[in-house]
């Protein structure tokens, strides 16, 4: 029998998008032949899946996992909402915020994790995944926040099943008070975080792109007023983008306390909680944000894959 070497798995894989146990399997079973190996993946139907990555993974569900003092949350993408209901896509969503708990916070840390129980990776098991159901997805990003005191409260927005939807946040409450209210407390600034959408948790955190494009827009606004007049505008202006888009200046939507920022009901919440409460981090994944959707004529699609109005040599069938 041949011997079966790394490169010789790594090069079927980069051909057939199969799993690296299964090219293993592929190659053992027809002596190390490469050629056969790809037409053993292909009646298994294990090739599928590199066919398919071209195709825009826009839909699918994200998960979120928490067990109090840490969380994790992940995207997986789908072609369709068809397949997002799907029970086994669901599974894999689940296990893989589970699998996220356990590493590092990475995406390239959890697509090399094992599912427990077995010798396949995170990656190979969504590869088997894509062969199975016949249709392109993706693990996009993966967030993990922990506290050393304190709580990482969990929140999905419109869920499918619980702990899935389509919009998931996690916000980390550093305090060595209470948990029960940091928990509610937590709870209720992730739904505003989830409606509101802040891009920091302060000035502090709000990203150089970021201030400069806003301040670019001022700029351009005030265009032609003396240089020390458009500075005073400039600061101004980003004290109102601060204000209206970092969390603690943010007014709460939260019916129970409305108005009030989140500067003032954090020191509030410190009667409750019995300690200082600090809003360590926050993520907010929006299904599919920033993913270039394909404009598809479906109409078209279905006729060009039943060969309606070709001829058979191809040409444009005419009446």
């Amino acid at each position: 029998m041949a011997t079966i070497t790394a490169a010789m798995v790594k090069d079927l894989r980069e051909k057939t998008g199969a799993g690296m146990m299964d090219c293993k399997g592929a190659l053992n079973e027809v002596d190390g032949d490469i050629e056969a190996a790809i037409d053993w993946l292909r009646t298994k139907g294990l090739a599928k899946a590199a066919k398919k990555a071209g195709r825009t993974a826009a839909e699918g569900l994200i998960a979120v996992e928490s067990p109090g003092r840490s969380a994790a949350m992940v995207e997986v993408n789908s072609e369709t909402d068809f397949v997002a209901r799907n029970d086994s896509f669901q599974a894999f969503a689940r296990e893989a915020a589970k699998i996220a708990l356990m590493t590092d916070g990475s995406l390239e840390a959890l697509e090399a994790e094992h599912v427990p129980g077995s010798q396949t990776s995170v990656k190979d098991k969504l590869q088997e995944l894509i062969a199975t159901v016949g249709e392109n997805m993706s693990l996009r990003r993966v967030a993990k926040l922990e506290v050393k005191h304190g709580y990482v409260a969990t929140y999905v927005h419109s869920p499918v099943t619980e702990g899935l939807g389509k919009i998931g946040v996690l916000v980390a409450l550093e305090s060595e008070g209470d948990v029960g209210a940091l928990a509610t407390l937590g709870g209720q600034i992730a739904k505003h975080v989830a409606a509101m959408n802040p891009v920091a948790v302060d000035a502090s955190g709000v990203d150089a792109a970021t201030l400069e494009r806003e301040s670019a827009i001022l700029r351009e606004k005030n265009a032609g007023k003396p240089d020390n007049v458009l500075a005073k505008i400039v600061e101004s202006g980003l004290k109102s983008f601060y204000k209206e888009n970092t969390l603690l200046d943010q007014p709460s939507v939260i019916p129970d306390h409305a108005g009030k920022t989140f500067t003032q009901l954090l020191k509030e919440a410190e009667g409750k909680v019995g300690k200082p409460v600090v809003l360590k981090a926050f993520v907010r994944y929006a299904l599919g944000e920033g993913i270039a959707k394909d404009e598809t004529d479906f109409a078209a699609e279905v006729a060009a894959q039943s060969g309606i109005g070709k001829k058979p040599d191809g040409d444009d069938a005419r009446s």
